[in-house]
Parts: structure tokens; C-alpha cells; sequence
């Protein structure tokens, strides 16, 4: 059974930073691409960033490349999202996830940016 723990969401003014964090078990967490996703309410989810098994591959949405940054700790089983220079329109619930693992969302966690 899988089990997530995803924190590290909140407030924030434009520009600042924030890091988000999903600890797993259950799963071979080393054995798979990690995501993280994000939505707004009326829309559909949307990928922000992907890290392959060993960190040697990353993906990112145009809208947040070179602000954020997807990492991964393969002995903590986590995965992380490192978010600089935020925007407004960064607004959204963000979620980690495993493609491949079965029930591997997250719960969701908050970001909010407004001055």
C-alpha cells in the first residue's frame, strides 16, 4: 500500500520561494520517474516537472522553467520541488506523483502567491 506525506505549501509574496516535499513508501520509490503536478480550480492538472529514477533526466513545463527545480533523495524516498520566483499565476494545489504507481497522488498542498 502506497503511502505519501506532502508538505511544504503555503503564502507568499511574488518572488519568493518555497520547497515542497512528498515522502513516500510502499513502492521501489528508486525505481521510478517522479512528478509533480499542480491545478486550479476549473482546470485541468497540469505537469509541472518530472525527474527520472537517478536524477540524470528532468522535465519542466515551459511556464516554470528555470524558477523551479524537481529533486529527488533516493534514501529518504523523497522527492522535492524547489520554487523560486513565484508568480500569482503559480496559484494552484500542487501534487506529487508516481506515473506508473497505483494511487500514488498526493494529498495535495496549497501554494498561494498575492502580494
Amino acid at each position: 500500500q502506497v503511502q505519501v506525506v506532502e508538505s511544504g505549501g503555503g503564502s507568499v509574496q511574488p518572488g519568493g520561494s518555497l520547497r515542497l516535499s512528498c515522502a513516500y513508501s510502499g513502492f521501489t520509490f528508486s525505481s521510478y520517474t517522479m512528478a509533480w503536478f499542480r491545478q486550479v480550480p476549473g482546470k485541468e492538472r497540469e505537469l509541472v516537472a518530472q525527474i527520472s529514477t537517478t536524477e540524470e533526466s528532468t522535465n519542466y513545463a515551459d511556464s516554470v522553467k528555470g524558477r523551479f527545480t524537481i529533486s529527488r533523495d533516493n534514501a529518504k524516498n523523497t522527492v522535492y520541488l524547489q520554487m523560486n520566483s513565484l508568480k500569482p499565476e503559480d496559484t494552484a494545489v500542487y501534487y506529487c506523483h508516481a506515473p506508473g504507481v497505483f494511487d500514488s497522488w498526493g494529498q495535495g498542498t496549497q501554494v498561494t502567491v498575492s502580494s
